[in-house]
């Protein structure tokens, strides 16, 4: 009786693995449908208009101009150098700063969370813009370093790599700061107790307990500060004064001077797949689950 009522299980069982998963197929369809419209059917047309040419036919001329021509190779090098130069400065100062804030008393860490989320209630135009006001020859710091006697003459610290980099890395602090003192925070002080009872000095037990259970939270930040500066726009072009060069500028400048979606598209291509060839990377090396908490 069993055996012939074995066969009728498995067949009920598979009819309820197809239901079950029509019907997630069935409630996950919106997500679906709006990652269809909002990214895939963007990114394709993106790469069909990459292979268009001047002629409106198939053709490989805007490719073929980003490998005959140098400039392409330095706007990407320069669009690499800040993005690292960024990352690196943000993991300088928002290292330091989240680890200070985990140290201090709930109440007073609270407040300075909020001064750290306090510059995304400001518009990203205004706070470029507010750096240029500070930034050039007769503003604010010249003015009062002049006055302080710390320099005689103004300093060019604006329309520069200098001041493209001071926008930048204030933009950008916050994504960094944000996961580090999230890792730090729910790091078990006994851990550090129990280095302390074993003999190792603070020095030690920061380096071999501390940092190595907050190197998730860094490289996630550090990952998305770099990933996020690949694609930035509006504050090279504001505080770089053209002088500094990045992809997503040059973009821009195919499309509103030589009005050529072809090139635009193209270096939006090679950017676009550069950038999933840096997350494949630190997918294999750096465990990205771990980064961002999927994993135990």
């Amino acid at each position: 009786m069993s055996m012939q009522t074995a066969p009728l299980n498995a067949a009920g069982l598979r009819r309820d693995e197809r239901l079950e998963r029509l019907t997630l197929f069935g409630l996950s369809s919106p997500a679906i449908l709006l990652i269809l419209v909002v990214l895939v059917i963007p990114v394709g047309w993106l790469f069909y208009v990459s292979f268009i040419g001047a002629n409106g036919q198939f053709s490989l001329e805007n490719y073929e101009r980003m490998i005959s021509r140098r400039s392409y190779l330095r706007i990407f090098i320069t669009t690499f150098q800040v993005s690292l130069l960024t990352t690196g400065l943000c993991i300088l100062i928002g290292y330091p700063f989240a680890y200070f804030m985990s140290q201090l008393p709930s109440r007073l860490a609270n407040l300075c969370l909020i001064t750290v989320l306090l510059p995304f209630w400001t518009s990203l135009l205004v706070r470029t813009y507010a750096w240029l006001v500070l930034l050039q020859k007769q503003g604010l710091i010249n003015n009062w370093a002049i006055s302080l006697g710390l320099w005689d003459e103004p300093l060019k610290i604006v329309h520069n790599m200098t001041g493209t980099l001071i926008g930048m890395v204030h933009i950008m602090l916050p994504f960094l700061i944000l996961p580090v003192y999230g890792a730090m925070k729910a790091i078990d002080r006994d851990y550090l107790k129990a280095a302390a009872n074993l003999g190792a000095s603070p020095r030690v037990a920061f380096w071999t307990v501390f940092f190595p259970l907050t190197a998730p939270g860094l490289f996630a930040g550090a990952l998305m500060v770099f990933i996020l500066c690949l694609g930035f726009f509006v504050t090279p072009a504001v505080l770089g004064g053209g002088k500094v060069i990045m992809v997503s500028m040059q973009i821009v400048s195919n499309i509103e001077l030589f009005v050529n979606w072809g090139a635009a598209s193209a270096l939006g291509v090679v950017l676009l797949i550069l950038t999933v060839a840096i997350l494949w990377v630190a997918s294999r090396f750096l465990n990205l689950d771990r980064m961002t908490g999927g994993g135990h």
